[in-house]
């Protein structure tokens, strides 16, 4: 107990730097004392008005995002009792992004409705996903392979929409890749309530989570609704990814990566991974963010490059395990 609650807190302390050096780095440096400063209360000048206006909030955005790809992430894999398990593996992002991509060539000037039609679409996925992956129950792999093939199909509708409406795509390039360039603060008043919403019914299922791990009979028999509280599940975590996905486009591996790190150095009781992924994936998108933006300056990469970099080969390393 006492090792996991360490664990905690050193997640937290990294997310806290990742935080402050995601604000301090990029075209102008802000020393770390100076922005501390200006967080306090004190007067910056053009530091102030570039810390408040354009660093802070895609900080706040890319920590918002961390938190909830890898909630998502976490709460899938516990469902389906499978690591290689992932909103953008298995198909839920992209369901959130074709309908998010559908709102923004077909409707640009409602963008309020991204959000809830991101919610749409994963959900859509995912039932899609559970009716061809059911067979006499579920198996991890049939999922996996299910999801893959629903991301592949409506992989192929985003683009045929970007072809079709080619003379309005330029908005959306940075979105398919997942990018923060540009967010500010009304981003992070489009995110922030459902981060908290869902991110709490996510800590208040940790025991039900637990339960699942135990296998579907054994938790049918402590008394829990199995499959009820499966598709509830999978509704918060389509949340999750998809109010991501609305703000920042289809950012892969955050949900898979996250997680599993944390289990090997947590362990696996929800009650403490879900807090520590959390923490973990703050730390990770906000790192990522500011490594894309400082590799090859005064060009920025998508963060959505960073992350596929580095998690195309953990996932590999996963797969070899797990076949």
């Amino acid at each position: 107990m006492k090792k996991r609650i360490l664990l905690l807190v050193l997640f937290a302390a990294l997310a806290v730097f990742a935080m402050l050096l995601s604000a301090a780095k990029g075209s102008v440096d802000i020393p770390l004392g100076e922005v501390i400063g200006i967080l306090g209360g004190a007067q910056g000048g053009a530091n102030a008005q570039i810390l408040w206006n354009i660093r802070l909030p895609r900080t706040i955005v890319a920590a918002l995002v961390g938190i909830n790809l890898s909630l998502s992430g976490a709460i899938l894999q516990a469902i389906l009792r499978n690591p290689l398990a992932d909103p953008h593996i298995i198909g839920i992002s992209s369901g959130a992004g074709l309908a998010g991509i559908f709102i923004m060539l077909m409707l640009p000037g409602a963008a309020w409705l991204i959000t809830p039609a991101a919610f749409g679409g994963a959900m859509l996925a995912a039932l899609l996903i559970y009716i061809l992956a059911w067979r006499d129950g579920i198996r991890p792999t049939r999922i996996i392979l299910a999801g893959v093939a629903v991301s592949a199909f409506l992989g192929a509708g985003i683009s045929a929409m970007m072809i079709l409406y080619s003379d309005r795509v330029h908005s959306a390039l940075m979105w398919m890749v997942g990018g923060l360039s540009a967010r500010s603060w009304p981003h992070v008043e489009m995110l922030l309530p459902y981060t908290i919403a869902a991110g709490l019914l996510a800590l208040a299922a940790a025991q039900r989570l637990n339960i699942l791990q135990l296998g579907d009979d054994m938790a049918r028999g402590i008394g829990l609704a199995v499959e009820r509280t499966r598709i509830l599940l999978t509704a918060v975590a389509a949340l999750l990814a998809a109010s991501a996905v609305s703000v920042v486009g289809l950012l892969g591996f955050v949900g898979l990566i996250v997680p599993h790190a944390a289990r090997l150095m947590i362990g696996a009781d929800y009650r403490f991974l879900l807090p520590a992924a959390a923490l973990l994936g703050i730390a990770v998108v906000t790192l990522s963010d500011t490594a894309a933006r400082l590799l090859f300056a005064p060009l920025e990469l998508p963060v959505g490059i960073i992350m596929a970099v580095v998690g195309a080969p953990f996932f590999l390393y996963l797969l070899r395990r797990q076949l």
